[in-house]
């Protein structure tokens, strides 16, 4: 078990990891933070990443869809942006801002799912 704090730093050890936040779901909050990306405000992008989670719930549960939101990729040119829900207690999230050049995205994901299962709040 670890703490957010443990968490972030852990994140931020991922080959190719810029920036990392835990997110509230409801309200877009960065509730904490670690690492500058150039370029990207994590607060900001907290926000608009909580958007995106919630879209996705609700496509879900108007499928009728009943499985557990595990993550979320988004590619861009240069970056992988990594949305992965938290398994034991809805409505937070993390947020990883990868270098595309820098890291491997299967065991990026790997390493995050690992981490989330290991956080306690």
């Amino acid at each position: 078990m670890s703490d957010y704090n443990t968490a972030l730093n852990e994140c931020m050890q991922i080959d190719g990891a810029m920036g990392v936040a835990l997110v509230e779901t409801a309200t877009g909050m960065a509730l904490a933070t670690a690492g500058n990306p150039v370029g990207i405000d994590l607060t900001v992008a907290a926000a608009g990443n909580a958007n995106v989670i919630q879209a996705k719930l609700r496509t879900m549960k108007d499928l009728g869809i009943k499985e557990k939101l595990e993550d979320v990729l988004i590619t861009l040119d240069s970056q992988y942006h990594i949305l992965r829900t938290f398994g034991r207690e809805d409505g937070i999230f993390l947020y990883l801002v990868l270098d595309k050049a820098k890291a491997n995205l299967a065991m990026a994901r790997f390493r995050l799912a690992k981490i989330e299962g290991a956080l306690t709040l």
